[in-house]
């Protein structure tokens, strides 16, 4: 039943033009739109650099027959596996998903799941925050008949504005980085009761309590990446680990103009999870060299100020990124505006001394009327201290529209359009992600005996591949794990880690015939999927371009330095298909 409401301007009530009948309806949709974003959140950490997604099926009897949420990316979508739960009772059903399906794999997998299970009604949260992806589901549940109510523009109350705000709470990191362009970052910190974060001596260890530290490690379990300046490292030699006992460990980033860094660090260790460091173009040549040794990443930026930095990691698909540095990075941070929230652990200590760090350095601020105001403040006692957190920049408006390029061009013809003799693809978010080996498109490959497996995607295949032939008993229970990796990143994870901590176990030919094992896996996925075909042969006459900015081997780089074998393939698929296409066009004209 549709519902409708009118808003009075002066008041936040609710003016229903229906019956009590209907706002105890409104009320149920509301609830369930937030138990939705509530279950998409048990995915934080594991689904990134993707959102969490979120879906409960509800019969009109208001009997929640099934629920999922997405794992992570790669994995079936929150949508289908609801489905599946709820099998025939879907019929007439209502979905409740906190933001808008993401159709990232050109098969619209999510909206077909829900339209032929016969669900004929939508509540949605939030529109998808991706401006190629924003409306496209809303759009194509209503052309299938669908009633579609959206929060805040379907369906409007200040009861309504909760629940939005609950779903778009759980997808906050998406949110900030697709309006700001920068992953969202979150910076964190123990102080004193006098605001010291060390004693003078700078010793730190420990100010908060273990159940706050625990905390920490839960707030590190959500994040892409933990970041720390050269100081921290050389005085408190941290490991920076997640402690929790989960599959997702946050890489380790450190800041260091000048790389007066010791040589001897827990971070160099990369046995558990890597490093990257970043300095400034130039920085001790040396001492890159020795970092590479141990397997290190150094990344050199022309000049190293926070917003390039976070400009950089941005391009490299990072969602989340905890800040725990010292007091004169955070205040550059804070500066530079790449801040977006603040947690601050308060310790029922006092330490004193006037020359004791404090969590933030100097901003340029003389008088009190200039200090930051922290947004939605939120107060937790955790043991003996207590956790003030907020934001420092207001949650983005997604309500407007960005235009497009072709509109931007006719607003202002002197902004060029993109360039469409290249396509760039790297997330599986963008426009031509299915192109990506992370797509979940499952493939089947024969093994070393002829027979045929079904592998979950093509990276699954790609990293087994490594270890396939070595005859030790670790290396076919690496394989083994691997294939029944629950997502790409897992298996990516396991294979990358594996290789690192064993080199033994992989086997001696790879690096000549990795290419190989990519192509023939690549081919099948372009061979067995129909619509993966026609969006391949759609980019004829166009250069393909997997755009990582790190990896120089099947990416594209930064600056267009890499060899972009992922991208070679591609095309040299697309030909291949081409070919066979033109092939068959003349044998039928000869047989006409």
């Amino acid at each position: 039943m549709a519902l409708s409401f009118a808003v009075v301007a002066s008041s936040s009530s609710i003016m229903c033009k229906a019956t009590n009948a209907n706002n105890h309806s409104h009320l149920q949709d509301l609830s369930y739109i937030k138990r939705a974003a509530l279950i998409s959140d048990k995915s934080a950490g594991f689904t990134s650099p993707h959102p969490n997604f979120g879906c409960v099926i509800v019969t009109p009897l208001a009997e929640v027959v099934g629920e999922a949420y997405l794992y992570a990316q790669g994995t079936k979508p929150a949508e289908v596996l609801a489905v599946e739960a709820a099998g025939e009772r879907c019929r007439g059903a209502t979905a409740y998903v906190n933001m808008e399906p993401g159709d990232c794999h050109g098969d619209h997998t999510a909206v077909s799941a829900l339209v032929q299970a016969g669900i004929t009604r939508a509540v949605i949260g939030m529109r998808h925050p991706l401006q190629h992806l924003r409306g496209n589901a809303i759009r194509a549940f209503r052309s299938q008949g669908l009633q579609v109510d959206v929060l805040g523009e379907d369906m409007q109350s200040k009861l309504v504005e909760e629940a939005r705000k609950a779903c778009l709470l759980v997808n906050l990191p998406f949110v900030y980085r697709a309006a700001s362009r920068v992953p969202f970052s979150v910076l964190k910190y123990a102080m004193t009761l006098d605001g010291k974060i060390a004693a003078s001596s700078g010793h730190a260890a420990w100010i908060s309590s273990k159940l706050s530290r625990n905390r920490v490690f839960e707030l590190r379990g959500r994040s892409d990446a933990i970041i720390v300046g050269g100081n921290t490292v050389r005085r408190d030699n941290p490991r920076l680990t997640a402690r929790h006992g989960g599959g997702h460990m946050p890489i380790r980033i450190v800041l260091s103009q000048s790389l007066d860094l010791p040589e001897e660090a827990n971070l160099w260790d990369l046995s558990d999870v890597s490093t990257v460091v970043v300095t400034q173009r130039g920085a001790r040549r040396s001492f890159q060299r020795y970092l590479a040794s141990k397997g290190v990443e150094v990344v050199e930026l022309d000049i190293l100020n926070p917003r390039d930095v976070m400009e950089y990691f941005h391009d490299r698909g990072y969602l989340s990124i905890l800040w725990e540095c010292g007091g004169t990075l955070a205040a550059s941070a804070i500066s530079s505006g790449v801040i977006h929230k603040v947690f601050a652990f308060v310790a029922p200590k006092i330490i004193g001394g006037k020359n004791a760090p404090s969590p933030v350095g100097e901003l340029g601020m003389v008088e009190m009327s200039q200090a930051l105001d922290l947004i939605d403040v939120c107060f937790e006692q955790i043991g003996p201290d207590m956790l003030i957190s907020g934001f420092l920049q207001p949650i983005p408006d997604l309500t407007p529209t960005i235009p497009s390029e072709d509109e931007t061009f006719a607003i202002d013809p002197t902004v060029a359009p993109f360039e469409t003799s290249i396509i760039f693809f790297y997330k599986t978010w963008d426009l031509y992600g299915a192109f990506s080996n992370f797509s979940p498109h499952p493939i089947q490959m024969p093994d070393e005996d002829g027979n045929y497996v079904t592998w979950f995607s093509v990276e699954h295949y790609y990293q087994a591949n490594k270890f396939i032939g070595v005859s030790n008993p670790l290396a076919q229970d690496c394989i083994d794990k691997i294939k029944s990796a629950k997502s790409p990143e897992e298996a990516a994870r396991m294979g990358r880690l594996t290789q690192r901590r064993h080199p033994h176990l992989v086997r001696s030919d790879w690096e000549s015939v990795k290419i190989d094992v990519m192509y023939r896996a690549l081919k099948c996925k372009f061979s067995i999927y129909p619509h993966l075909n026609s969006m391949l042969l759609s980019t004829a006459g166009s250069v393909l371009v997997e755009a990582s900015p790190h990896d120089l081997f099947w990416g594209g780089g930064r600056d267009g330095e890499g060899l972009n074998y992922l991208g070679r393939l591609l095309m040299k698929l697309r030909s291949e298909f081409l070919g066979e296409s033109s092939a068959a066009s003349e044998n039928t004209c000869i047989a006409l």
